[in-house]
């Protein structure tokens, strides 16, 4: 039975108002979103990253429309609800921000992320107000849905080159402030990092698995105050991983040993529809 736009919606909040943590993977296609539903993850979210790689980009060169239409191949895929990286909303202006919300509901997702990051390697951050003026637009908007979706603002500092744990706690403060419904900082170093984080705010922090040495347990970060876990490009590159080495190995030895350590094609199958 497929389940509705407003009760994915509701399915979603739940998750982040039940006690303890839960883990949000990043499917980058409609095949790796029904192997990820298979396994009993109870919500999926884009990666602007892996939907790049898919294009044969890198991050950050791929248009809202783009955007959207993978974003929808990945919510029609599954019953599950899909929150989306919507990177600073593909635009400077508040307002643009704000109708990347209302199209991001249109393609059915009941969740997304807008950055503080501005894409412009001069300048990589919008200034703190403009920032906040930024994620209170993208609320608005949200806010003026038919269901709740739920918005999640990133503080980019740790990514781009200004790794303040001062800067970024006031940015979040400030975004919690505007009415983001979950606060993000990509790249914190270590858990005393998050710990200060997840206490400095009071709405549900979003930790980003995926950059080597600053990625821990659910068990740490649970412990640490973290609510929501997201894998980001992990499991794309970790397939492309997979990818690469049978690829070499045929290349460069001849051989085909890849084919007895892979999935099977009916074992695969089974994950699919029809």
């Amino acid at each position: 039975m497929t389940i509705s736009q407003h009760e994915k919606a509701i399915r979603f909040r739940a998750l982040h108002q039940a006690p303890g943590p839960f883990v949000i993977p990043n499917p980058w296609d409609a095949g790796s979103a029904r192997i990820l539903a298979a396994l009993g993850f109870q919500a999926l979210a884009t990666s602007s990253g892996a939907a790049a790689g898919t294009l044969g980009r890198r991050d950050g060169r791929v248009t809202r429309e783009e955007a959207l239409a993978h974003c929808r191949a990945i919510v029609g895929a599954t019953d599950l609800p899909v929150a989306a990286d919507l990177e600073k909303g593909f635009g400077d202006a508040p307002a643009v921000a704000a109708e990347t919300i209302r199209l991001a509901a249109s393609v059915g997702l009941v969740g997304g992320s807008i950055e503080d990051a501005t894409g412009d390697k001069q300048k990589p951050l919008y200034d703190v107000g403009l920032a906040t003026e930024r994620v209170a637009a993208a609320v608005e908007a949200a806010r003026a849905l038919p269901f709740p979706f739920t918005l999640t603002a990133r503080s980019e500092n740790y990514l781009r080159g200004n790794p303040s744990l001062e800067d970024t706690i006031r940015r979040l403060q400030a975004f919690e402030n505007a009415g983001a419904d979950v606060l993000m900082a990509p790249g914190l170093p270590d858990l005393a990092a998050v710990r200060a984080v997840c206490a400095a705010v009071g709405r549900p922090v979003n930790f980003m698995v995926g950059i080597r040495g600053k990625s821990f347990t659910v068990a740490e970060l649970a412990a640490a105050g973290v609510k929501r876990i997201s894998l980001a490009t992990s499991l794309y590159r970790a397939a492309m991983s997979g990818l690469l080495d049978a690829a070499r190995e045929v290349k460069d030895a001849g051989t085909f040993a890849y084919v007895d350590r892979g999935v099977s094609s009916p074992d695969l199958a089974a994950f699919m529809e029809g």
